[in-house]
């Protein structure tokens, strides 16, 4: 199992690199909805979830697939954890 804190700061290098790209003036902090902020969109939640799922050795069902569980860092390390990998 890897600390909340390791989990958090891969899922902020990912979300950086891959979807924001220098483009925020403002770090995205850990409960920044990724939709309000404009981070991700539908093929984004799609890409990180298939991130998750490579990184962690995970099944994301599709009933799994809401915001409660990919809305931000918080929300994905939490669903990580319920998951058993945190």
């Amino acid at each position: 199992m890897e600390p909340m804190n390791d989990i958090k700061g891969k899922l902020r290098g990912y979300i950086e690199e891959n979807f924001i790209m220098g483009a925020r003036a403002v770090p995205l902090a850990d409960e920044d909805s990724f939709l309000e902020q404009h981070v991700l969109d539908s093929t984004g939640f799609l890409e990180l979830v298939t991130y998750l799922e490579e990184t962690y050795a995970i099944k994301v069902e599709e009933d799994e697939m809401i915001p409660e569980n990919l809305d931000s860092l918080n929300s994905v390390a939490q669903f990580l954890e319920r998951k058993g990998v945190a």
